[in-house]
Protein backbone atom coordinates (compact mmCIF):
# COMPACT_ATOMS: atom_id res chain seq x y z
CA UNK A 1 0.00 0.00 0.00
CA UNK A 2 1.36 3.40 -1.00
CA UNK A 3 2.14 5.97 1.67
CA UNK A 4 -0.11 9.03 1.18
CA UNK A 5 1.63 12.10 -0.21
CA UNK A 6 0.94 15.55 1.28
CA UNK A 7 -2.38 16.81 -0.17
CA UNK A 8 -2.17 19.25 -3.03
CA UNK A 9 -5.46 21.14 -2.72
CA UNK A 10 -7.46 18.91 -0.39
CA UNK A 11 -7.12 19.08 3.38
CA UNK A 12 -6.59 15.32 3.53
CA UNK A 13 -5.51 12.46 1.26
CA UNK A 14 -7.86 11.54 -1.57
CA UNK A 15 -9.72 8.25 -1.65
CA UNK A 16 -7.08 6.91 -4.06
CA UNK A 17 -4.05 7.84 -1.95
CA UNK A 18 -3.74 4.50 -0.14
CA UNK A 19 -4.83 2.12 -2.89
CA UNK A 20 -2.76 -1.02 -3.34
CA UNK A 21 -0.90 -1.04 -6.63
CA UNK A 22 -3.24 -3.61 -8.21
CA UNK A 23 -6.33 -1.56 -7.40
CA UNK A 24 -4.61 1.67 -8.44
CA UNK A 25 -4.12 0.12 -11.87
CA UNK A 26 -7.86 -0.42 -12.17
CA UNK A 27 -8.56 3.11 -10.95
CA UNK A 28 -6.21 4.51 -13.58
CA UNK A 29 -7.90 2.43 -16.27
CA UNK A 30 -11.23 3.80 -15.04
CA UNK A 31 -9.95 7.35 -15.47
CA UNK A 32 -8.67 6.61 -18.98
CA UNK A 33 -11.98 4.96 -19.86
CA UNK A 34 -13.94 7.96 -18.57
CA UNK A 35 -11.88 10.36 -20.67
CA UNK A 36 -12.25 8.15 -23.76
CA UNK A 37 -16.02 7.87 -23.24
CA UNK A 38 -16.30 11.64 -22.78
CA UNK A 39 -14.44 12.26 -26.04
CA UNK A 40 -17.13 10.35 -27.95
CA UNK A 41 -18.97 13.67 -27.74
CA UNK A 42 -16.85 14.76 -30.70
CA UNK A 43 -18.78 12.30 -32.88
CA UNK A 44 -22.20 13.10 -31.37
CA UNK A 45 -24.64 15.60 -32.95
CA UNK A 46 -25.50 18.72 -30.99
CA UNK A 47 -28.63 18.56 -28.83
CA UNK A 48 -30.85 21.61 -28.70
CA UNK A 49 -29.08 24.30 -26.72
CA UNK A 50 -30.30 26.95 -24.29
CA UNK A 51 -33.23 29.12 -25.43
CA UNK A 52 -31.01 31.92 -26.76
CA UNK A 53 -29.28 29.46 -29.12
CA UNK A 54 -32.45 27.79 -30.43
CA UNK A 55 -34.20 28.72 -33.67
CA UNK A 56 -36.92 31.33 -32.99
CA UNK A 57 -39.73 28.88 -33.75
CA UNK A 58 -38.51 26.29 -31.24
CA UNK A 59 -37.68 28.91 -28.63
CA UNK A 60 -41.11 30.50 -28.92
CA UNK A 61 -42.86 27.11 -28.73
CA UNK A 62 -41.22 26.24 -25.41
CA UNK A 63 -41.66 29.68 -23.88
CA UNK A 64 -45.18 29.92 -25.20
CA UNK A 65 -46.20 26.59 -23.70
CA UNK A 66 -45.09 27.33 -20.13
CA UNK A 67 -45.83 31.04 -20.34
CA UNK A 68 -49.37 30.57 -21.59
CA UNK A 69 -50.10 28.15 -18.74
CA UNK A 70 -48.89 30.67 -16.16
CA UNK A 71 -50.77 33.56 -17.81
CA UNK A 72 -54.00 31.57 -17.95
CA UNK A 73 -53.67 30.64 -14.27
CA UNK A 74 -53.14 34.30 -13.40
CA UNK A 75 -56.44 34.97 -15.13
CA UNK A 76 -58.13 32.42 -12.87
CA UNK A 77 -57.83 29.25 -14.94
CA UNK A 78 -57.48 25.77 -13.48
CA UNK A 79 -54.02 24.29 -14.03
CA UNK A 80 -55.06 21.02 -15.62
CA UNK A 81 -57.59 22.64 -17.95
CA UNK A 82 -55.22 25.33 -19.19
CA UNK A 83 -52.29 22.90 -19.45
CA UNK A 84 -54.42 20.54 -21.55
CA UNK A 85 -55.43 23.40 -23.84
CA UNK A 86 -51.83 24.63 -24.18
CA UNK A 87 -50.50 21.17 -24.97
CA UNK A 88 -53.17 20.61 -27.61
CA UNK A 89 -52.58 24.02 -29.16
CA UNK A 90 -48.85 23.35 -29.37
CA UNK A 91 -49.40 19.86 -30.81
CA UNK A 92 -47.63 18.24 -27.85
CA UNK A 93 -48.40 14.68 -26.65
CA UNK A 94 -50.84 14.38 -23.77
CA UNK A 95 -50.00 10.84 -22.70
CA UNK A 96 -48.68 9.45 -20.46
CA UNK A 97 -49.64 11.68 -17.56
CA UNK A 98 -46.00 12.78 -17.18
CA UNK A 99 -46.54 14.93 -20.28
CA UNK A 100 -48.13 17.32 -17.77
CA UNK A 101 -45.64 18.86 -15.36
CA UNK A 102 -46.68 18.95 -11.74
CA UNK A 103 -48.50 22.24 -11.07
CA UNK A 104 -46.15 23.41 -8.32
CA UNK A 105 -43.98 25.82 -10.31
CA UNK A 106 -46.81 27.17 -12.46
CA UNK A 107 -48.92 27.85 -9.35
CA UNK A 108 -46.06 29.69 -7.66
CA UNK A 109 -45.27 31.80 -10.72
CA UNK A 110 -48.95 32.61 -11.23
CA UNK A 111 -49.05 34.12 -7.74
CA UNK A 112 -45.90 36.26 -8.02
CA UNK A 113 -44.93 39.16 -10.28
CA UNK A 114 -42.15 38.65 -12.80
CA UNK A 115 -39.49 40.56 -10.86
CA UNK A 116 -40.27 38.65 -7.67
CA UNK A 117 -39.81 35.34 -9.50
CA UNK A 118 -36.39 36.44 -10.79
CA UNK A 119 -35.43 37.61 -7.31
CA UNK A 120 -36.48 34.28 -5.83
CA UNK A 121 -34.43 32.38 -8.43
CA UNK A 122 -31.33 34.48 -7.75
CA UNK A 123 -31.83 34.14 -3.99
CA UNK A 124 -31.95 30.37 -4.39
CA UNK A 125 -28.78 30.45 -6.48
CA UNK A 126 -26.98 32.58 -3.89
CA UNK A 127 -28.14 30.25 -1.11
CA UNK A 128 -26.68 27.28 -2.99
CA UNK A 129 -23.39 29.15 -3.43
CA UNK A 130 -23.24 30.07 0.27
CA UNK A 131 -24.06 26.56 1.48
CA UNK A 132 -21.43 25.02 -0.75
CA UNK A 133 -18.85 27.66 0.17
CA UNK A 134 -19.30 26.63 3.80
CA UNK A 135 -19.24 22.93 2.85
CA UNK A 136 -16.04 23.21 0.80
CA UNK A 137 -14.18 25.39 3.30
CA UNK A 138 -13.19 22.35 5.33
CA UNK A 139 -12.38 20.24 2.25
CA UNK A 140 -9.90 22.52 0.47
CA UNK A 141 -6.65 23.60 2.05
CA UNK A 142 -6.01 27.07 0.59
CA UNK A 143 -7.84 30.22 -0.35
CA UNK A 144 -6.84 29.71 -3.99
CA UNK A 145 -8.41 26.26 -4.02
CA UNK A 146 -11.61 27.53 -2.42
CA UNK A 147 -11.85 30.44 -4.87
CA UNK A 148 -11.34 28.01 -7.74
CA UNK A 149 -14.12 25.76 -6.41
CA UNK A 150 -16.55 28.69 -6.11
CA UNK A 151 -15.74 29.78 -9.67
CA UNK A 152 -16.44 26.24 -10.83
CA UNK A 153 -19.71 26.25 -8.88
CA UNK A 154 -20.65 29.54 -10.55
CA UNK A 155 -19.84 28.00 -13.92
CA UNK A 156 -22.36 25.26 -13.19
CA UNK A 157 -25.04 27.58 -11.81
CA UNK A 158 -24.82 30.26 -14.51
CA UNK A 159 -27.42 28.68 -16.79
CA UNK A 160 -29.82 28.07 -13.91
CA UNK A 161 -30.11 31.73 -12.89
CA UNK A 162 -30.82 33.20 -16.33
CA UNK A 163 -34.10 35.16 -16.36
CA UNK A 164 -34.90 33.58 -19.75
CA UNK A 165 -35.14 30.18 -18.03
CA UNK A 166 -37.45 31.00 -15.12
CA UNK A 167 -40.27 29.05 -16.77
CA UNK A 168 -38.19 25.88 -17.07
CA UNK A 169 -38.78 23.41 -14.26
CA UNK A 170 -35.29 21.90 -14.48
CA UNK A 171 -33.44 25.03 -13.33
CA UNK A 172 -35.42 25.25 -10.09
CA UNK A 173 -35.11 21.52 -9.42
CA UNK A 174 -31.37 21.62 -10.17
CA UNK A 175 -30.73 24.36 -7.61
CA UNK A 176 -32.84 22.52 -5.02
CA UNK A 177 -30.91 19.28 -5.59
CA UNK A 178 -27.63 21.16 -5.16
CA UNK A 179 -28.96 22.79 -1.98
CA UNK A 180 -30.15 19.43 -0.65
CA UNK A 181 -26.72 17.89 -1.18
CA UNK A 182 -25.00 20.84 0.46
CA UNK A 183 -27.19 20.50 3.55
CA UNK A 184 -26.60 16.75 3.92
CA UNK A 185 -24.29 15.49 6.66
CA UNK A 186 -23.83 11.98 8.05
CA UNK A 187 -26.61 11.61 10.59
CA UNK A 188 -28.21 14.91 9.52
CA UNK A 189 -30.49 14.17 6.62
CA UNK A 190 -33.88 15.73 7.44
CA UNK A 191 -33.24 19.13 5.84
CA UNK A 192 -31.72 17.49 2.77
CA UNK A 193 -34.72 15.16 2.40
CA UNK A 194 -37.19 18.05 2.78
CA UNK A 195 -35.45 20.08 0.07
CA UNK A 196 -35.24 16.95 -2.09
CA UNK A 197 -39.02 16.61 -1.81
CA UNK A 198 -39.41 20.21 -2.98
CA UNK A 199 -37.22 19.40 -6.00
CA UNK A 200 -39.39 16.39 -6.89
CA UNK A 201 -42.56 18.47 -6.63
CA UNK A 202 -41.17 20.82 -9.29
CA UNK A 203 -39.58 18.24 -11.61
CA UNK A 204 -40.38 14.58 -11.28
CA UNK A 205 -36.95 13.41 -12.44
CA UNK A 206 -35.49 14.73 -9.19
CA UNK A 207 -36.77 11.44 -7.77
CA UNK A 208 -33.66 9.82 -9.22
CA UNK A 209 -31.50 11.88 -6.84
CA UNK A 210 -33.65 10.90 -3.85
CA UNK A 211 -33.47 7.25 -4.90
CA UNK A 212 -29.65 7.43 -5.07
CA UNK A 213 -29.54 8.91 -1.57
CA UNK A 214 -31.83 6.16 -0.28
CA UNK A 215 -29.68 3.42 -1.81
CA UNK A 216 -26.48 4.89 -0.35
CA UNK A 217 -28.12 5.26 3.07
CA UNK A 218 -29.03 1.58 2.89
CA UNK A 219 -25.52 0.58 1.86
CA UNK A 220 -24.07 2.68 4.66
CA UNK A 221 -26.29 1.07 7.29
CA UNK A 222 -28.02 4.39 8.13
CA UNK A 223 -31.42 2.90 8.85
CA UNK A 224 -33.15 6.05 10.07
CA UNK A 225 -31.90 8.02 7.07
CA UNK A 226 -33.01 5.24 4.74
CA UNK A 227 -36.53 5.38 6.16
CA UNK A 228 -36.46 9.17 5.82
CA UNK A 229 -35.63 9.04 2.11
CA UNK A 230 -38.17 6.25 1.56
CA UNK A 231 -40.78 8.34 3.35
CA UNK A 232 -39.95 11.26 1.07
CA UNK A 233 -40.42 9.04 -1.97
CA UNK A 234 -43.71 7.75 -0.53
CA UNK A 235 -45.06 11.29 -0.11
CA UNK A 236 -44.02 12.08 -3.65
CA UNK A 237 -45.67 8.89 -4.95
CA UNK A 238 -48.97 9.88 -3.32
CA UNK A 239 -48.82 13.37 -4.83
CA UNK A 240 -47.89 11.93 -8.23
CA UNK A 241 -50.87 9.56 -8.06
CA UNK A 242 -53.23 12.46 -7.36
CA UNK A 243 -51.61 14.30 -10.29
CA UNK A 244 -52.16 11.30 -12.59
CA UNK A 245 -55.83 11.13 -11.61
CA UNK A 246 -56.27 14.84 -12.34
CA UNK A 247 -54.60 14.46 -15.74
CA UNK A 248 -56.87 11.51 -16.58
CA UNK A 249 -59.91 13.77 -16.17
CA UNK A 250 -58.81 16.07 -19.01
CA UNK A 251 -57.30 13.49 -21.41
CA UNK A 252 -58.53 10.39 -23.20
CA UNK A 253 -57.16 7.17 -24.67
CA UNK A 254 -57.16 8.63 -28.19
CA UNK A 255 -54.92 11.56 -27.33
CA UNK A 256 -51.42 11.67 -28.79
CA UNK A 257 -48.80 9.73 -26.82
CA UNK A 258 -45.13 10.51 -26.36
CA UNK A 259 -42.51 8.57 -28.33
CA UNK A 260 -40.61 5.62 -26.87
CA UNK A 261 -38.59 5.88 -23.69
CA UNK A 262 -35.29 4.50 -24.97
CA UNK A 263 -33.42 7.13 -26.97
CA UNK A 264 -29.99 5.45 -26.54
CA UNK A 265 -28.00 8.55 -27.54
CA UNK A 266 -24.93 7.51 -25.56
CA UNK A 267 -22.36 9.09 -23.28
CA UNK A 268 -21.32 11.61 -25.91
CA UNK A 269 -24.82 13.07 -25.91
CA UNK A 270 -24.67 13.44 -22.13
CA UNK A 271 -21.34 15.28 -22.41
CA UNK A 272 -22.68 17.64 -25.07
CA UNK A 273 -25.86 18.33 -23.10
CA UNK A 274 -23.92 19.04 -19.91
CA UNK A 275 -21.50 21.28 -21.80
CA UNK A 276 -24.41 23.34 -23.10
CA UNK A 277 -25.82 23.57 -19.56
CA UNK A 278 -22.66 25.05 -18.01
CA UNK A 279 -19.97 27.63 -18.69
CA UNK A 280 -18.03 24.92 -20.56
CA UNK A 281 -19.98 25.76 -23.73
CA UNK A 282 -17.44 28.55 -24.37
CA UNK A 283 -14.54 26.05 -24.52
CA UNK A 284 -13.55 23.68 -27.34
CA UNK A 285 -15.63 20.54 -27.04
CA UNK A 286 -12.63 18.21 -26.61
CA UNK A 287 -11.35 20.25 -23.67
CA UNK A 288 -14.81 20.50 -22.13
CA UNK A 289 -15.27 16.72 -22.40
CA UNK A 290 -11.94 16.03 -20.67
CA UNK A 291 -12.78 18.50 -17.89
CA UNK A 292 -16.13 16.79 -17.26
CA UNK A 293 -14.40 13.40 -17.01
CA UNK A 294 -11.82 14.87 -14.61
CA UNK A 295 -14.58 16.43 -12.53
CA UNK A 296 -16.33 13.09 -12.16
CA UNK A 297 -13.06 11.46 -11.16
CA UNK A 298 -12.39 14.29 -8.71
CA UNK A 299 -15.73 13.74 -7.01
CA UNK A 300 -14.97 10.02 -6.79
CA UNK A 301 -11.63 10.79 -5.15
CA UNK A 302 -12.88 13.18 -2.46
CA UNK A 303 -12.62 11.08 0.70
CA UNK A 304 -15.85 12.36 2.21
CA UNK A 305 -19.24 10.59 2.28
CA UNK A 306 -20.71 13.54 0.40
CA UNK A 307 -18.23 13.08 -2.44
CA UNK A 308 -19.45 9.52 -2.93
CA UNK A 309 -23.06 10.71 -3.03
CA UNK A 310 -22.42 13.48 -5.54
CA UNK A 311 -20.43 11.10 -7.75
CA UNK A 312 -23.22 8.50 -7.65
CA UNK A 313 -25.85 11.12 -8.45
CA UNK A 314 -23.88 12.46 -11.41
CA UNK A 315 -23.43 8.94 -12.77
CA UNK A 316 -27.13 8.16 -12.32
CA UNK A 317 -28.19 11.23 -14.30
CA UNK A 318 -25.50 10.57 -16.90
CA UNK A 319 -26.98 7.10 -17.46
CA UNK A 320 -30.53 8.50 -17.61
CA UNK A 321 -29.57 11.13 -20.19
CA UNK A 322 -27.51 8.70 -22.27
CA UNK A 323 -30.30 6.11 -22.36
CA UNK A 324 -33.63 7.93 -22.21
CA UNK A 325 -33.41 11.62 -23.18
CA UNK A 326 -34.35 12.50 -26.75
CA UNK A 327 -31.74 14.07 -29.03
CA UNK A 328 -33.59 17.40 -29.33
CA UNK A 329 -33.41 18.15 -25.61
CA UNK A 330 -30.67 19.49 -23.36
CA UNK A 331 -32.69 20.47 -20.29
CA UNK A 332 -32.26 17.17 -18.43
CA UNK A 333 -28.56 17.96 -18.01
CA UNK A 334 -29.50 21.13 -16.12
CA UNK A 335 -30.55 18.88 -13.22
CA UNK A 336 -26.91 18.20 -12.33
CA UNK A 337 -25.26 21.30 -13.82
CA UNK A 338 -24.69 23.22 -10.54
CA UNK A 339 -22.37 20.60 -9.03
CA UNK A 340 -20.97 19.09 -12.22
CA UNK A 341 -17.76 21.17 -12.35
CA UNK A 342 -16.68 21.41 -8.70
CA UNK A 343 -14.98 18.03 -8.93
CA UNK A 344 -12.31 19.65 -11.12
CA UNK A 345 -10.93 21.19 -7.90
CA UNK A 346 -10.55 17.67 -6.45
CA UNK A 347 -9.06 16.19 -9.61
CA UNK A 348 -5.38 17.19 -9.11
CA UNK A 349 -5.15 15.24 -5.84
CA UNK A 350 -7.20 12.32 -7.18
CA UNK A 351 -5.18 11.89 -10.39
CA UNK A 352 -1.81 12.39 -8.72
CA UNK A 353 -2.60 9.93 -5.92
CA UNK A 354 -3.82 7.33 -8.41
CA UNK A 355 -0.69 7.57 -10.54
CA UNK A 356 1.54 7.58 -7.47
CA UNK A 357 -0.13 4.47 -6.06
CA UNK A 358 0.18 2.74 -9.43
CA UNK A 359 3.90 3.56 -9.67
CA UNK A 360 4.61 2.41 -6.13
CA UNK A 361 6.78 -0.70 -6.41
CA UNK A 362 8.05 -0.94 -2.88
CA UNK A 363 8.04 -4.36 -1.34
CA UNK A 364 8.21 -5.31 2.29
CA UNK A 365 9.81 -8.66 3.10
CA UNK A 366 8.84 -10.25 6.39
CA UNK A 367 11.24 -12.84 7.81
CA UNK A 368 10.66 -15.10 10.71
CA UNK A 369 13.78 -15.87 12.69
CA UNK A 370 13.72 -18.91 14.93
CA UNK A 371 16.31 -20.09 17.38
Amino acid sequence: MARPAPPFWLTGPSRFATLPRSRARWALLLLIGMVAAALTALATPDPAGPPDSLPPSVRQNELWLYGSIVDSMRAGGDYYSVAESALRAGDYPLRPFTAFRLPTLAAMEALLPYQAIIGLLWALGLTVALVWHIRLRSALSSSAARICAIILLAGGIVACVQPALILFHEVWAALLIALSMGLWRPGRWFDAAAVGLCAMLIRETAALYVLVMAVLAWRGGARRELFGWIGTLAIFAIILTVHAIAVAKVTGPLDAAATGWFAMNGVGFFIRALTLSTALHSLPLALAAILIALSLYGWAGWADPLGHRVFATLLAYAAMIALFVQADSFSAALMIAPLSLIGIAFAPDSVRDTVRAWLDIRRVRVQRITR
